[in-house]
């Protein structure tokens, strides 16, 4: 009997040897799926990429285009309304009753002019603004969701919006996203000639 009870402690001493080694080999295992799992999620930071991407810049430059039109039409008419209330405070001794009020209904009439051209102007802009910035955006959207898909990612977070405050910069694809983004606008544009 002592035989069989040799045989049976050493297996445990056998065991007990092993089990160790096997379960930290199924934590390693565990915590390699972990990591590749972590490594499924990627960050974009749509701004940057926006303000990057040839589209972008066209759309920025388009912006400070119709920004400084803008700018400087209410300048010609502030100048215009300046003038008038120039001509009424040197001429208000001068001028007839007819002509000060006439000039009186220049300055309210540019006056209202002005005002609703910027209100006009600022609803247009931001029309303009929202649909082609929409338009970019949703491009980006799909170049992103194929990106994701192709690579097999499971996440992709936005840093512009996210709230992440701090990640790993090699997790960071708005690069590739924007070289993706470029080429296949270049690949759509028409052939000029």
């Amino acid at each position: 009997m002592s035989s069989n009870y040799r045989k049976k402690e050493v297996k445990m001493k056998k065991a007990a040897i092993f089990i160790p080694i096997i379960i930290s080999m199924v934590l390693v295992f565990d915590a390699a799926s972990f990591a590749q799992q972590a490594a499924k999620i990627v960050v974009v930071n749509a701004a940057r990429a926006f303000e990057q991407s040839a589209e972008g810049k066209k759309a920025i430059v388009q912006f400070q285009e119709r920004e400084s039109k803008v700018k400087a039409d209410i300048q010609k008419l502030e100048d215009s309304i300046r003038a008038l209330q120039n001509r009424l405070n040197t001429g208000r001794l001068t001028m007839t009753q007819e002509a000060f009020l006439a000039t009186q209904a220049d300055l309210d009439q540019k006056t209202t002019e002005r005002k609703r051209y910027e209100e006009d102007a600022t609803r247009e802009f931001g029309l303009f603004r929202d649909n082609l910035g929409n338009r970019i955006k949703a491009e980006m959207i799909a170049i992103i969701q194929a990106f994701r898909k192709e690579k097999g990612y499971e996440l992709v977070l936005d840093l512009a919006s996210s709230g992440i405050v701090d990640f790993e910069p090699a997790l960071d694809m708005t690069d590739e996203i924007v070289r993706r983004y470029d080429a296949s606008k270049a690949a759509t544009s028409p052939v000029k000639k």
